[in-house]
């Protein structure tokens, strides 16, 4: 079949296609966290003891005792088979940004051939997959293969559901045979308790006695796009690399601002709704969900919570979400960049610290100049962002976010801190010495007397900062949509915890040089601000000023690629401050130096490769074909003195043989291999492969313009974003 008669083909199977009525949404109480082997169930089917053991695991991070592991095991066994699962699965999470999970029968095999259901405590609480085969940096040699994962208990376990049965799923730490981190789950759990270690004593010198297990909350919103799968499965770029490595912009795409918030099409809805129902049963709280700014594109966004089960909740909304566009013949698209010319997608990490006793540590209150609690808080944050700010970058750097930061749908790859006019003119005082006021919420008359007041809040957002304050959190709006939010959590916990531990030093010097507490805090904070304000930035982040002003006057760095971003993981003061808080050994934080480049190394030539392969193999053949009909058809006009064909003819010509030298380029770039160093590889991956990619993909999207649409191979931007 033509390239031109599989796209007819792909749009007829779509607008033909049996559309189901959607099922009537369940009710919620009856189906929430139903598959999830929660404090619930735990209490319902345990003896008190047990119970009361795992409990206190769970809410204050104490250590497990293994003791009671056996009946924990046999009574999360007979819930999973209750429910019709006849298999496990550790779940764990790589440095591949990945979910990974090993499958084993509850079966055991009688001595007589008979069989019989078995699940113990040392089975639930460790599992060995193999530890060499995923990315580990060095860690492991191929030939040493042993790896360990070790149950989480807290996060809890859950039944995933599909067509073909039921598996209970147990999220598990994943460490090597040595005892390092092999995937992001520990450093995300030593990163907590270091924040918290430091937040208490922080706590505890403001004068209070009670202090809580403080931890770190979460909330990602979760951007994606939807293809049909008859459009996806004929583009070898987006099987293969998750983004259109080609593709002519659409003579409408989203200028109209028409998509954003619109009224989401049915059969989105019907997937959406389908999506809900499996999360809600997972007890994973999907709280919005609405059309984006690009045609095509979509959101996902749950309520917050505490980081790790934040961070694993994440992971299953990323599998649910593919899962289910199967099901509903649609592709999801996770990539950062899938579609050229439109916006990409991303993931806002909304962040913020607290606990049971002391509440939201990062919640200002009516009165934030009197708020002494808050002020400390968002001051560490500032002195963690400048000082950390290029380990911020790193931690959101991957090729596919490439793409998106620094363009106009993304906040630029300077990390600077947006506090809000309120905020900024309160730590504006506090860098004078003297803090006496902030400005109030306000309220808007909308002159229509049907119409309520509204509450204005004190200040605005931004949408152009990488860091933004929201009220009682900080928006890492730098994300990118198929990472793991694990990464960036790590970072912003562990250099919070670094800034609260400077913070309590400072504290307790100005304290014992017999400093009333409100007098020391101003100190600190004034320090802070003198050391490290020029972090705050309110302005347009987009703007070629702020990149001058960031760079030439405050110092900040702008570091556009993953190549210039990675190396950061290298630097000495990298390594003190994660070993100095115990988050990641200098061993395990150069694994991640070495994971996360091969991963970008290897993902732009893989594009590389894909892109030479379809210029080609499905681009070159089908401009050969149309110049082989114009041919004949100027033949047979040229005595009606009709020239228009014949400009076409070399019009395509050229692009063709300009397309056919550029991947040429590309060939012998990437046949280069005598790489000094790391680094210097992925310098050529950024500086040289890129560009060249770059320059094979105008010549083609140029010919997608030329080329009678009868001929070409690949479905057009138009039909993937606008036929669903």
């Amino acid at each position: 079949m033509s390239g031109n008669m599989a796209r007819v083909q792909a749009i007829r199977q779509i607008v033909n296609r049996d559309s189901k009525p959607p099922k009537p949404p369940e009710r919620l109480k009856d189906i929430w966290a139903e598959n999830v082997f929660n404090l619930d169930k735990m209490q319902a089917s345990l003896p008190k003891a047990v119970f009361k053991s795992i409990k206190k695991t769970i809410l204050t991070g104490e250590k497990l005792d293994l003791s009671v592991a056996d009946a924990v095991a046999t009574a999360m066994r007979d819930w999973a088979m209750a429910k019709g699962a006849l298999y496990y699965a550790h779940v764990f999470y790589p440095m591949t940004n990945l979910t990974a999970e090993k499958h084993d029968g509850f079966i055991s095999v009688q001595g007589n051939g008979n069989v019989t259901s078995e699940f113990s405590g040392k089975v639930l609480v460790q599992g060995e997959p193999d530890g060499s085969s995923f990315p580990n940096g060095g860690i492991r040699d191929t030939f040493e293969a042993r790896g360990y994962t070790a149950w989480d208990v807290t996060s809890p376990a859950y039944i995933m559901e599909t067509d073909n049965g039921s598996t209970l799923c147990i999220p598990t730490v994943f460490v090597s045979w040595t005892g390092e981190a092999l995937g992001k789950k520990v450093p995300l759990l030593r990163s907590i308790a270091a924040m918290d270690k430091a937040a208490n004593k922080v706590l505890g010198l403001l004068g209070h006695k009670d202090i809580a297990h403080v931890n770190s909350s979460c909330g990602a919103e979760q951007e994606y796009f939807l293809v049909d799968a008859n459009f996806a499965n004929q583009r070898p770029d987006l099987l293969l690399a998750g983004r259109t490595l080609f593709g002519k912009p659409p003579a409408k795409g989203q200028e109209f601002d028409d998509h954003y918030f619109g009224a989401i099409p049915e059969r989105i809805q019907v997937f959406m709704q389908d999506v809900e129902t499996t999360l809600y049963k997972l007890g994973i709280p999907a709280k919005t969900r609405h059309n984006e700014v690009a045609p095509g594109q979509f959101e996902i966004a749950p309520h917050f919570e505490a980081a790790n089960v934040a961070s694993d909740h994440q992971q299953t909304i990323m599998t649910v979400l593919k899962h289910t566009a199967k099901k509903h013949g649609l592709t999801c698209l996770l990539h950062e960049k899938p579609f050229a010319g439109i916006n990409g997608s991303g993931k806002h990490v909304n962040w913020s610290v607290g606990n049971s006793t002391q509440g939201n540590l990062l919640d200002p209150g009516d009165s934030p100049h009197e708020n002494a609690q808050f002020l400390v808080f968002c001051g560490a944050v500032i002195r963690g962002v400048h000082k950390y700010g290029p380990l911020m970058r790193a931690a959101i750097a991957t090729s596919s976010n490439d793409h998106r930061l620094g363009a106009n749908e993304a906040p630029p790859a300077i990390m600077s801190v947006y506090l809000g006019s309120q905020l900024e003119e309160v730590f504006e005082q506090i860098k004078t010495g003297t803090v006496t006021e902030s400005t109030q919420k306000g309220v808007m008359d909308l002159g229509v007397d049907v119409l309520p007041h509204l509450t204005k809040d004190a200040g605005d957002r931004n949408r152009t900062s990488p860091f933004a304050f929201t009220g009682n959190r900080f928006e890492f709006r730098a994300v990118g949509s198929s990472q793991s939010v694990s990464g960036p959590l790590i970072v912003l916990n562990t250099m919070l915890a670094d800034s609260l531990e400077w913070v309590g030093n400072r504290l307790e010097s100005e304290l014992s040089k017999g400093l009333e507490l409100n007098t020391a805090i101003l100190t600190v904070l004034k320090e802070i601000m003198e050391e490290h304000g020029v972090v705050i930035f309110g302005g347009n982040g987009y703007s070629e000023e702020w990149h001058k002003m960031a760079v030439e006057e405050r110092g900040l760095a702008n570091l556009p690629t993953s190549a210039d971003a990675l190396p950061t993981l290298k630097e000495e003061y990298i390594e003190d401050l994660f070993q100095k808080t115990g988050v990641l050994t200098p061993v395990e934080l150069e694994s991640r130096f070495e994971v996360y480049a091969e991963q970008y190394i290897l993902s732009i030539e893989v594009e590389a490769k894909l892109a030479m392969d379809m210029a080609k193999t499905m681009i070159y053949p089908a401009a050969v074909e149309y110049l082989s009909q114009l041919s004949s058809t100027i033949t047979s006009l040229a005595g009606l003195g009709i020239h228009f064909e014949k400009e076409s003819a070399q019009k395509v010509a050229d692009l063709t043989k300009s397309m056919v030298e550029a991947t040429d380029k590309l060939s012998t770039a990437l046949t280069k291999h005598d790489f000094q160093s790391t680094e210097a590889h992925m310098q050529h991956c950024a500086t040289t492969i890129r560009p060249l990619m770059d320059t094979v993909r105008s010549y083609v999207d140029a010919l997608e313009g030329e080329v009678a649409d009868s001929f070409w191979p690949l479905p057009t931007y138009q039909e993937m974003l606008f036929i669903k």
